[in-house]
């Protein structure tokens, strides 16, 4: 099974319902965490760059291995390609 990440903030979904958003009407959303959606709406309004500065600290804790730059540069070049931030 492939994992599945936030379309905004690219945070791995996990097998449970836990980290789901959810919708106007209290259904799972699927395609946004918890931390990011919430009754229907986003809960920040931002910029990817914003959203990826924000995210930066998180990912250098998860991988102790991996600087803040090299964070940066990897979700550069992966939130592009999620729902939220993709252009048309």
């Amino acid at each position: 099974m492939e994992e599945k990440y936030c379309q905004c903030c690219a945070m791995p979904m996990g097998a449970t319902e836990e980290m789901y958003g959810k919708n106007a009407d209290g259904s799972k959303n699927e395609d946004y965490c918890k931390y990011c959606f919430e009754n229907g709406v986003f809960t920040t309004d931002c910029t990817m760059d914003e959203m990826i500065e924000f995210c930066v600290p998180h990912m250098v804790s998860a991988n102790s291995a991996m600087t803040e730059e090299e964070a940066r540069n990897r979700m550069k070049g992966f939130f592009p390609t999620l729902k939220r931030w993709k252009t048309v």
